[in-house]
């Protein structure tokens, strides 16, 4: 008896290796794959997880520049609820999550006392701040001018902070999250009252 080359069953596992073998090879294809999933409700951020009792204490200061060199005193923001992102452009969960964080962005940008750092942790400010022209984003990048606090951040990217008006931690997440639900806008809106 003869196989059948292109049987269903064949072409379907060709088209999975390719899959498999782009998502290795494209941290585009693997950030695609991930907020495709974060779409039918994986990767939701956990509003209710609150950070240790160490992160309750006000925060040390940290000083991050922006792309005309002019630093950002993270002490100077008190008063404003801040979303801090650490990122890099070679990350697929942070291609992935970015256009969540866009669009979270859009439903804050005219509040004053709110402020996104996207904090590029490449140490190249051009390829990040080229990523968001390109992928036509709002979002300013800054990159770090001083130690990085374990608190806010111990090596893993992805990771997100959000600090209150005074400054104290009240979310922190490792890893991709869908940022653009209606939890996440309740949450910050309550925290910029």
């Amino acid at each position: 008896m003869k196989k059948k080359w292109l049987s269903p069953s064949n072409i379907f596992s060709a088209m999975m290796v390719v899959f498999i073998a782009a998502m290795v090879v494209s941290p585009q294809v693997k950030g695609w794959t991930i907020q495709s999933l974060m779409k039918i409700g994986l990767f939701q951020p956990k509003i209710d997880k609150q950070p240790d009792e160490a992160a309750a204490e006000p925060l040390p200061n940290v000083y991050f520049k922006n792309g005309d060199g002019k630093a950002v005193d993270l002490a100077s923001l008190k008063g404003k609820v801040i979303f801090i992102n650490f990122w890099a452009t070679w990350c697929p969960p942070c291609i992935a999550e970015m256009p969540s964080i866009n669009d979270l962005y859009t439903k804050f940008k005219d509040k004053e006392n709110v402020v996104f750092l996207m904090v590029d942790v490449d140490g190249n400010y051009q390829k990040s701040d080229s990523f968001m022209k390109k992928h036509h984003y709002a979002l300013k990048v800054v990159s770090p001018a001083s130690e990085i606090p374990p608190v806010f951040m111990q090596g893993a990217v992805p990771t997100t902070v959000i600090l209150d008006q005074e400054g104290k931690m009240v979310y922190r997440q490792e890893g991709a999250a869908d940022y653009s639900s209606d939890e996440m806008t309740e949450m910050i809106a309550q925290l910029a009252k």
